[in-house]
Parts: structure tokens; C-alpha cells; sequence
């Protein structure tokens, strides 16, 4: 290998990488005024957390206690959720009492 080779190698090297993280920016700035943009941003994490929580359920066993214990976990991270605004102490307060009812009904 030469000089001129390596040299090459790390300026296209460094091109693609500078192309790579410049290109979601240039896509993204005709988009920042879109309706359908604004519209994905509300409705994602709200998207999420019921594919999460059907995900998370999908494997509750059928029986009283496991399906009580389930849904009382998810009606408390509703109420929290609803009650404080924030995500995590929501998802931490569901999942602590799911956890303590799962530890001591099932």
C-alpha cells in the first residue's frame, strides 16, 4: 500500500461518515413544519406503550389471580400516568405493583 492509498482510504472513509450522519439532518429540515410529522410525534409514544403493554400481556396466564394482578398493574400505571404526566414513575408504579402482587398471589 502506498501513501496515497492510505490517504484515500481515510478521506473517503471520512466523507462517508460525515454524508451519513449529515444526510438524516438535510432529510429532515423540509419535514420540521409537516402536519404529518407533528401528527406521528403525538401519537407514537402513546402507540408504543399499548404495543408494549399488549406485548407485555400477551402471556398472562388465565386464571383469576393473573389477570387481576395484570390488570390492576396497568389500571395503576394509567392512574399515575394520568395523575402525574410522567412516563417513568408511571411505568416504575405499575410495574412495582405487579410485581408485589405477582410475589405474593401467584
Amino acid at each position: 500500500m502506498t501513501h496515497g492509498y492510505v490517504l484515500a482510504a481515510i478521506l473517503v472513509t471520512a466523507g462517508v461518515t460525515w454524508a451519513l450522519r449529515a444526510l438524516p439532518f438535510a432529510i429532515l429540515a423540509p419535514l420540521r413544519e409537516s402536519n404529518i410529522l407533528r401528527y406521528i410525534s403525538e401519537a407514537m409514544p402513546v402507540g408504543v406503550m399499548i404495543l408494549l403493554a399488549a406485548y407485555t400481556l400477551r402471556d398472562t396466564a388465565l386464571n383469576v389471580a393473573a389477570i387481576s394482578s395484570a390488570a390492576l398493574a396497568v389500571g395503576v400505571t394509567v392512574g399515575v400516568h394520568l395523575w402525574k404526566g410522567n412516563s417513568l414513575i408511571s411505568i416504575f408504579a405499575g410495574t412495582g405493583v405487579y410485581v408485589v402482587l405477582a410475589s405474593t398471589l401467584l
